[in-house]
């Protein structure tokens, strides 16, 4: 599957089926970092969606605004590393930004798993440049200063 311009977010309908089974049965980290970090917009108010069927994969979470991808790495990924590295690879190729966490990782340090994520999107959104020739509200006198 490739993604075009009526699918730009490559969303496969034949895993939907697979991605459903996914959802019900996540990880303990999966479960954590959804629950408490990608929930709902909580991440800078973007919406993750969790098991989402994209190409020829199952990202765990993906955010289509920002065409992010974040796997959560359990034991069993460890034998995997050459898939997973193919994976990667075709999605950066549709344009998408991979990121890989480790159950561990997130179960003991949720919040340093999140604290990365949101660098991850501040580097792929960067925030707006002050406007030019204007003074920010901070910087100008409090009112009734003017006398």
């Amino acid at each position: 599957m490739e993604a075009d311009k009526n699918n730009l977010c490559s969303y496969n309908k034949r895993l939907q089926p697979f991605a459903n089974k996914l959802r019900k049965e996540m990880t303990k980290g999966e479960a954590c970092l959804w629950k408490y970090v990608l929930r709902a917009g909580r991440m800078k108010g973007y919406q993750f969606r969790r098991q989402r069927p994209v190409l020829d994969f199952i990202a765990d979470f993906m955010c289509k605004e920002l065409r992010l991808v974040i796997e959560v790495d359990g034991i069993t990924h460890d034998n995997k590393l050459e898939k997973d590295n193919h994976r990667d690879d075709k999605l950066r190729q549709a344009g998408f930004y991979v990121y890989r966490f480790t159950d561990e990782e997130v179960l003991t340090n949720i919040e340093g798993v999140m604290m990365a994520i949101e660098r991850i999107i501040d580097e792929i959104i960067p925030p707006p440049a002050p406007s030019k020739g204007g003074q920010t509200p901070s910087a100008l006198p409090p009112a009734g200063d003017n006398e």
